[in-house]
């Protein structure tokens, strides 16, 4: 047998191991990346799997590909409204947050270990940032619901704050290894880190978006691996011209996720498959090369310093900063404690053993010590930790399953399969009931082994499988129709007109989408509500306010409103209420 094939065998074993243990990670209430790590420490040459694993460097390049991996997703899944509403606060958390908790960590890490100052700002440093792959399972996996500004700015700035901890660690290595001057030499490092990251990635992402669309590639199933490979594009040229790598393949995701592309939800499937696998391998990886016995070795100072960060540091860093933008206390209180520490320390750690810094070993230890104790109390404690600030809120509206079937590229529209669960909001009632966009069009019900005609008069049952014609832009209002949620405005409802047939009636609005107009017939058609508020017989541009909603007419047909415009302008006064 060669070697090849028992390290096969191996890496099977451990990854089926692994997604199996993210079925425990939600039972059992503990973040993924620590149930990961314990099963890379057993598995290594100090636990029941003996593996013999003592290589920095290759744990250093494994780790790196597979952060690159987990940021491109996330930017994949990161709207630009979101970043709109929460770039400022999510960059100085990102930024000057990062500077404060290592700066204060640091401080402590050089008392409790005896350090050299400069040391122990470099301890500070590596554990500074936030860890994305983590922040985004906590906030995507676990089931927590808490308000869309509130999310995003935490996922923001986890998925932003890793190049600054990485100039500083970098920076302070530097100085203490090749003796970099500390003041003009780290101030050209940011610049040349930030700014080259950040045009790159925005440079690639405009390309890709360009070349993704006007090729036409033989198989459907290239085109997710070419997304990926523009990914890796961006990072790899950033880094190889002295920028932030994964500043760059994050905003090339974010710029490649915002656009419309050829088949756009296979490709996210794929990335988000990739992203899972690429934590499993990362986390597993780092475990195999700590030696669980010498964490024994410093469990007081670790518990100290992780004490430091979780309760002084991260608090001081982010209070003044999210004040700064209107958040109250019990938001910031939930963000000062959502500062889970994962991969990007444990990578960041082996920095000082490649380039052969005295200590480097302690440093190590202490940084993976941190990081079990901050994934393992802030991760398991975050759901208790948002009920107790009352932050938690109803699930949001999303579909029960979908499937894109493939996307028509000679027109905008895709052909997406729906199944419905077994309660949506959609059960018993009939198509013509619900309130779908003017220009989607179901073209298949299957139930079972029958194919029913979809009429409008065909009652719809759960488990129902549903094939819908419909525009890409129109997508996230039929996954609110299609949803479990009843009575929940889906918080990605998008900002846009909402195109309705004039024989809409404001039952099915409420029925279908959570939008609630009281003290109004719920069998009154839009067209009958328009005609009874407009003074004069209605035309094209004319509207109407109420309750939130703005109501526009858009298409008139032998006197009557065939085509309804609505706008959803205050989604708290529209949510169904009890």
């Amino acid at each position: 047998m060669f070697p090849v094939d028992h390290l096969i065998l191996l890496a099977a074993i451990l990854i089926l191991v692994g997604i199996v243990s993210s079925k425990l990670s939600a039972r059992l209430g503990l973040p993924v990346l620590v149930l990961f790590l314990v099963i890379g420490m057993l598995a290594g040459e100090s636990g029941i799997g003996g593996i013999a694993f003592d290589n920095p460097a290759g744990a250093h390049a494994l780790g790196t590909l597979a952060l690159a991996m987990i940021l491109f997703d996330g930017g994949l899944q990161t709207p630009t409204a979101s970043i709109k509403k929460v770039w400022k606060p999510a960059s100085l958390l990102a930024t000057l947050g990062v500077l404060i908790t290592a700066l204060i960590t640091g401080l402590a890490a050089a008392y409790i270990l005896g350090l050299p100052l400069l040391e122990g700002f470099l301890l500070g440093a590596i554990v500074g940032s936030t860890d994305a792959a983590a922040v985004f399972s906590l906030l995507r996996n676990a089931g927590i619901h808490i308000n869309k500004k509130l999310k995003s700015t935490l996922e923001i700035e986890s998925a932003s704050n890793d190049p600054m901890a990485i100039f500083l660690t970098v920076g302070l290595l530097e100085v203490l290894v090749n003796n970099m001057q500390p003041g003009t030499g780290l101030l050209k490092l940011f610049i040349l880190q930030m700014g080259l990251g950040g045009l790159v990635g925005l440079g690639v992402g405009w390309v890709s978006v360009k070349l993704i669309n006007r090729i036409h590639l033989v198989a459907s199933g290239l085109y997710p691996v070419m997304v990926a490979a523009c990914g890796f594009l961006s990072f790899g040229i950033s880094a190889n011209l002295g920028g932030s790598g994964f500043l760059a393949i994050f905003l090339t995701g974010v710029f490649i996720g915002n656009h419309r592309i050829a088949f756009q939800r296979s490709t996210f499937l794929f990335h988000d498959g990739l992203a899972w696998l690429s934590q499993i391998v990362m986390f597993v990886v780092l475990g195999l090369l700590i030696n669980p016995v010498s964490l024994l070795d410093v469990w007081l100072e670790g518990l100290l310093i992780a004490a430091v960060l979780i309760l002084i540091a991260r608090p001081i860093a982010v209070f003044p900063i999210m004040k700064l933008f209107g958040f109250n206390a019990r938001e910031t209180s939930l963000v000062a404690w959502v500062g889970l520490r994962g991969s990007v320390p444990i990578i960041l750690a082996i920095f000082p053993l490649m380039f052969g810094l005295e200590g480097a070993e302690l440093i190590f230890n202490v940084v993976f010590f941190v990081v079990l104790i901050s994934a393992t109390i802030q991760g398991t404690t975050l759901p208790i930790v948002a009920r107790k600030l009352r932050l938690t809120e109803m699930p949001p509206a999303v579909p029960a399953a979908s499937l894109e079937i493939t996307a028509l590229e000679e027109v905008d529209a895709d052909i997406v399969e729906y199944t419905l669960s077994d309660h949506p909001r959609a059960a018993g009632r009939r198509l013509s009931q619900m309130a779908l966009p003017d220009t989607t069009v179901v073209a298949m019900i299957t139930r079972g082994k029958d194919v029913i005609p979809p009429r409008g008069s065909t009652e719809l049952m759960a488990g129902d499988h549903l094939f819908v014609v419909l525009r890409p832009e129109t997508r996230p209002f039929i996954d609110c129709v299609f949803s479990d949620a009843i009575g929940v405005v889906s918080e990605e409802l998008p900002d846009q007109e909402l195109k309705l047939k004039g024989s809409t009636k404001i039952d099915d609005l409420r029925h279908s989408y959570g939008l609630f107009i009281k003290e109004q017939n719920g069998q009154m058609t839009l067209d009958t509500l328009l005609r009874n508020n407009l003074s004069k017989q209605p035309e094209v541009g004319d509207s109407m306010q109420i309750e939130g909603i703005s109501l526009a007419v858009l298409e008139t047909l032998g006197g009557r409103i065939t085509t309804v415009g609505l706008t959803v302008q205050e989604p708290s006064l529209t949510a169904a209420r009890a």
